[in-house]
């Protein structure tokens, strides 16, 4: 196992690797598994890229971003101007419900609303909305209103767990209550776990999953 020492190193230099992070103005601390980012970044895509990029590296178990976002030059897009481009990105998004999808925006900070069939519909929609460089934070508030009825879920769950191969699926416990889902049991790596996680949410009817598998 790594120490304290040698995985923030490894932490700072895959952050300088990524050719799309800026990390000159990123503060590394990692304290058993547990990476911690402070400093700040000039756009909400570089803040999601720099915690991507942290939790696949060896030994991270977990990630507290702390990073805040500065838009160089102090700049701001007026709220209206942003609300505009906002919405024209959505409705260009052929993976997106535009229709069911509204937006606010105070201050930079802007906020979804609305309802999607799948979880991968709420994630597209944020994802593509981070690749704007005038946003200063995204609140996702968009809620799954599965198409089915979810009686089949936990077995589903289960089928996908077992397809995916650096997985034990045994090790893995899944309970379903309605959409809203629980993992536990234990897996080997940082990634296994988020891996099990998004396997939960292909499934559809899945409208929250509970995390609490564990890393050893």
């Amino acid at each position: 196992m790594r120490s304290d020492h040698q995985l923030q190193k490894a932490v700072l230099e895959q952050l300088d690797f990524e050719p799309s992070i800026d990390s000159s103005h990123i503060g590394v601390a990692a304290r058993e598994g547990v990476v911690t980012l402070t400093g700040h970044v000039p756009s909400i895509g570089e803040k999601r890229a720099a915690e991507r990029a942290v939790g696949h590296v060896r030994g991270v178990k977990a990630v507290i971003d702390c990073l805040t976002v500065e838009l160089p030059g102090h700049r701001q897009t007026p709220d209206e101007t942003l609300a505009e481009r906002a919405y024209a990105r959505l409705a260009s998004n052929s993976s997106v419900p535009a229709d069911r999808i509204h937006l606010s925006v105070d201050d930079g900070v802007l906020t979804l609303h609305g309802d999607v069939d799948w979880h991968y519909q709420r994630q597209a929609a944020e994802a593509d909305l981070h690749q704007l460089d005038c946003v200063l934070e995204i609140r996702n508030e968009i809620a799954i209103k599965p198409p089915v009825k979810v009686a089949v879920i936990r077995e589903k769950i289960h089928d996908a767990l077992a397809r995916i191969g650096p997985i034990d699926a045994d090790r893995i416990e899944v309970k379903a209550d309605g959409g809203h889902v629980i993992l536990s049991g234990t897996v080997t790596s940082w990634h296994q776990k988020g891996m099990a996680e998004s396997a939960a949410w292909s499934v559809p009817g899945v409208t929250s999953v509970a995390d609490e598998i564990v890393v050893v």
